[in-house]
């Protein structure tokens, strides 16, 4: 094999530069294996580099079936990156191993893709050919036997890539036209409307007392009496509960229901098990 063809090869293989793949083969002594080792090494370097970078854009991937779905965020710098077909590619393939390891992140770096190479590796070859930030980000499995799954999808970039992304669990004893549509209404709600937890008494305590200390800042600056703010504070500490709670919002299709209005009008056959929202950039 000539040297142009060596370099040329390095190159379809690593996605390298040709000066990287030329010094990397002359440093290796025209030996293709060490040289892309080489260039991995080089891939280190350069993506340490790149991790103190902002990645606010990338992509949402969903895979399962209607028993256990897996949702997952993959991070980047740009737009024009998150639609690069490496990177909707690498995006793909994490989503459906995500899945079988449940969403646990250490066991999904340590995974092997295709190519043989683990996650980890993947993940740092892609910034060094790709020249920006890639994290993997925020990612859920949800699985119960005795309920269906739902997603939702908004912002599409191709097949079940987007830029937000919604995993819904709910439970039944046997679906209708009505539960089938209702899950996917949900889904959509959820979407809308973004609510924090599913029952109010579920915010975090942490959650709640942040915004205590925000409400009561701003009614100090509207100079209110102490009574008066007090009673003022525990509205708005209430309406933000109703708010940010999925059964006490206002359902999208119609703002006169609550969610549980919704809901109770299937009994108690119908129960919202779990949920996960993730939004490009939140």
């Amino acid at each position: 094999m000539s040297d142009l063809e060596s370099v040329k090869k390095l190159r379809s293989t690593t996605g390298a530069g040709f000066k990287d793949c030329n010094s990397a083969l002359k440093e290796a002594s025209g030996d293709l294996e060490k040289a892309i080792q080489i260039l991995r090494i080089k891939g280190v370097s350069k993506a340490s580099k790149k991790m103190s970078r902002e990645a606010n854009e990338g992509l949402v991937f969903i895979y399962g079936d209607e028993k256990k779905t897996s949702i997952i965020e993959i991070n980047c710098e740009t737009d024009f990156v998150a639609k690069n077909d490496d990177f909707l590619n690498f995006t793909k393939e994490i989503g459906e191993i995500n899945n079988s390891v449940n969403s646990d992140i250490e066991k999904l770096n340590n995974s092997k893709m295709k190519n043989g190479t683990t996650v980890s590796q993947n993940l740092i070859d892609l910034i060094a050919k790709i020249g920006e930030k890639i994290t993997i980000g925020r990612s859920k499995t949800l699985e119960n036997s005795k309920s269906k799954i739902f997603t939702y999808n908004h912002s599409i970039v191709k097949d079940n890539l987007s830029k937000l992304g919604v995993v819904l669990s709910l439970e039944f004893e046997k679906t209708s036209k009505d539960i089938e549509q209702f899950g996917k209404q949900l889904s959509m709600h959820i979407a809308a409307s973004n609510p924090m937890v599913i029952e109010k008494n579920n915010i975090k305590a942490n959650v709640i007392e942040k915004e205590k200390e925000i409400i009561n800042e701003e009614l100090k600056n509207l100079g209110k009496p102490e009574n008066i703010a007090e009673k003022i504070g525990i509205g708005k500490i209430n309406k933000f509960k109703e708010d940010n709670s999925l059964l006490t919002q206002d359902w999208v299709m119609d703002p006169k229901l609550k969610v549980k209005d919704v809901l109770n009008k299937f009994s108690s056959s119908v129960k919202i098990k779990d949920f996960i929202r993730i939004k490009i950039g939140e």
